[in-house]
């Protein structure tokens, strides 16, 4: 495997954006007497993180680059600050960088990329969980399957959650007035209630027990298995931290391989 740190330019930012991203690596060791190997068509897994962290978090906190060693699969881990991947009320389009730009520059600086839906995958933790869902229920035809691990999947349904972690500034700032968040294009649940069954991309919906998103994790999931989406949902003993997610990406990364 090669893991690059990489920073680009976002024209849609106006800003220098780092990514770190895992690329897979033909060597005599992996491949013996075969030195050709998969060098184009690869898998991508855009990978996205949480509020408290950027780009660097998933490869120092999980052994995420061990994790797909042997897979034939890049992961791209773009740092977005905590605009929650959504296009901002203070002019930072956080969600066009996320959703439009990013694959266009990645494919740009790595050709060998695929660029086919059926190879093409989304996962996230916490914000980046919610970030994820949203790639995959807007643009379904990009994505063949997405990942939440603890998600803030049901943000719209509690203002007063919200406002726990931070205030109201900062959440107007990121998706405008509180009372308007609940049937936009920013509310997940009212995405999956538009979603075409035909057209979706697989979902996997992952919370520890003892999180306290759990309970938003299980309504979500209800909400796709009413509209008739494909979920998987598992749980097991855990809280929102890194001893959960590192075990559960490993689960999800099986999960979309099968």
């Amino acid at each position: 495997m090669a893991f690059l740190q990489v920073n680009v330019y976002s024209n849609v930012l106006e800003m220098e954006v780092m990514l770190n991203v895992i690329l897979p690596q033909q060597t005599k060791k992996r491949l013996g007497t075969n030195t050709k190997g998969a060098t184009e068509d690869i898998a991508v897994l855009y990978l996205l993180h949480g509020m408290q962290g950027n780009h660097s978090v998933w490869a120092r906190r999980t052994s995420i680059e061990r994790y797909v060693s042997g897979m034939e699969m890049a992961v791209i881990m773009p740092s977005t600050d905590l605009g929650w991947y959504t296009d901002t009320t203070y002019d930072m389009n956080y969600w066009t960088f996320i959703s439009e730009e990013l694959p266009v520059i990645c494919h740009e600086l790595f050709p060998q990329l695929t660029t086919k839906r059926e190879k093409t995958f989304a996962a996230g933790l916490s914000m980046g969980g919610y970030g994820a869902m949203k790639l995959g229920l807007r643009h379904p035809e990009r994505f063949a399957a997405v990942a939440s691990l603890s998600g803030a999947l049901a943000l719209a349904e509690s203002v007063d959650n919200l406002l726990e972690i931070r205030g109201k500034v900062y959440w107007e700032g990121i998706f405008g007035p509180l009372d308007e968040i609940k049937g936009s294009e920013n509310d997940l649940i009212y995405l999956i209630s538009q979603q075409k069954i035909e057209t979706a991309p697989r979902f996997f919906i992952t919370c520890g027990t003892e999180d306290a998103l759990y309970p938003a994790n299980t309504y979500a999931m209800k909400k796709m298995q009413e509209q008739g989406l494909v979920v998987t949902f598992e749980d097991g003993p855990g809280e929102h931290d890194w001893a959960f997610w590192d075990q559960w990406i490993q689960r999800v990364l099986a999960w979309i391989n099968e």
